[in-house]
């Protein structure tokens, strides 16, 4: 009997030898926040069809295959490019004075493949999860220049256009040697992408779509949506996905989480319903057009925000990005500059206002916690002064690096597309299909 005793002793120690290792190792994975994590790649793989439907759905019938293809194509592109290098310059130790990150071990991700993080999730999950905006950010620029480029001029942009500006701006924000995430006391805010992806998307879309010219034929020419239904159908799986977006961000499955999550929920509700009012008010009707649009308002809003406001600043951050954005497309309808979907006027709008008004929302935590960290006191003021900073640096860096890739594509493989072909749609004259099995009607 003792010695049996014994033996079941042994054994039990022995297995218990690889938990105590990885333990004071660090690395014990945290199968709640794996699990979540893991669910919340899928529901940002998921925005990226959302926003082809949404697109898809505003262009005319010769375009929609065309444009859906943009989202497709930047899910191909975008998905090699990461694993191959560009998790490896977003997260890889400064280079170059900072600008970028590199560390040729995670090439391939092979760096990746056994190593667990202190938040105790497999790196290669976090690895995946921050792909996915990767992928949709430059899909987001598409609907700037919808219905008038090459697809190989467009397949060059993208490419380049991760390297040389999301990959530098996601190590500067997001990366923890990144100077915008050690600004001022406890870094720039930016806890899910407003500097990141939307404001760079939204600047790059207006540079292209002035640099690129009007679609053929616009403003005078009527260019209604094909298919407004595929539109809400998209607005709604941007909306599920949004809270892997924003939740996922937490890189947890805690109050944190619930709180980015309730936020998110709250600010896009918000924007629709300021929407529809302002709708109701000016033209005595509400449209699904306005809804879906004060959906994203509201949603890129509180993007940079979900992990700082509480419900309170929620709302109100609905609320005002959808009256800016309203007033920004307004204008753009006045000028005259063809910025197809409005990339500009909801992402680079929305995310440059949620960036900053977050700041006179932050909950008081927060704020406790950064005036320890920067020796007793800290205020709104210096806090606006570094969400300031990040945002100026932002639009800045995307405009003038986006000039410089389109002369470059333009002149390399081109950009815009020909007349002949752009008037018999990008459907049939890239592609060879048609939409909807019918000859295309406009």
């Amino acid at each position: 009997m003792f010695k049996e005793m014994k033996v079941y002793v042994f054994f039990f120690l022995l297995f218990q030898i690889p938990k105590v290792l990885y333990a004071q190792e660090g690395v014990v994975s945290d199968s709640g926040t794996t699990a979540w994590m893991l669910t919340s790649t899928a529901l940002v793989l998921l925005m990226i069809p959302g926003l082809a439907m949404f697109y898809g759905g505003l262009v005319r019938t010769k375009n929609v295959l065309g444009t859906m293809m943009h989202s497709f194509a930047s899910m191909a592109i975008i998905g090699v490019l990461w694993v191959v290098c560009g998790y490896a310059l977003c997260f890889g130790k400064n280079v170059l004075g900072g600008w970028i990150g590199w560390d040729p071990n995670l090439l391939f991700l092979n760096g990746a493949y056994d190593t667990i993080m202190e938040e105790g999730i497999p790196e290669l999950v976090f690895a995946m999860f921050q792909g996915k905006f990767a992928i949709i950010t430059p899909a987001l620029i598409s609907g700037a220049f919808a219905e008038r480029v090459r697809f190989r001029g467009y397949c060059l942009f993208i490419t380049l256009w991760a390297v040389f500006i999301y990959c530098p701006l996601c190590h500067w924000v997001w990366a923890k040697d990144g100077f915008l995430f050690n600004l001022g006391a406890n870094g720039a805010i930016d806890f899910a992408g407003g500097t990141v992806v939307h404001i760079s998307a939204g600047i790059s879309a207006l540079v292209a779509a002035l640099y690129l010219g009007s679609r053929r034929g616009y403003p005078k020419t009527a260019m209604h949506p094909n298919n407004l239904v595929m539109t809400l159908m998209g607005a709604g799986l941007l909306w599920v996905g949004w809270f892997g977006f924003n939740a996922g961000s937490s890189v947890a499955s805690d109050l944190a989480t619930a709180r980015a999550l309730t936020v998110t929920q709250i600010a896009a509700a918000s924007g629709a319903l300021t929407w529809m009012i302002i709708e109701g008010l000016k033209h005595g009707k509400a449209t699904s057009l306005g809804v879906v649009s004060g959906i994203l308002a509201g949603l890129v809003a509180i993007t940079p925000a979900a992990g700082v406001v509480q419900t309170e600043g929620a709302l109100v951050l609905g609320a005002i990005a959808s009256c800016i954005c309203y007033a920004a497309i307004s204008i753009k309808n006045k000028i005259g500059y063809d910025d197809s979907l409005d990339v500009f006027g909801i992402h680079g709008v929305a995310g440059i206002a949620g960036s900053i008004i977050l700041t006179f929302f932050i909950r008081s935590s927060w704020m406790e916690e950064t005036a320890v960290l920067a020796g007793g006191s800290w205020t709104v003021l210096q806090q606006l002064g570094v969400q300031v900073t990040a945002v100026i640096i932002t639009i800045a860096y995307s405009a003038v690096f986006t000039i410089a890739l389109l002369l470059f594509v333009q002149k390399t493989v081109g950009f815009r597309l020909e007349e002949h072909a752009e008037k018999a749609g990008m459907d049939s004259s890239l592609h060879g299909e048609h939409g909807y099995g019918l000859l295309n009607l406009n």
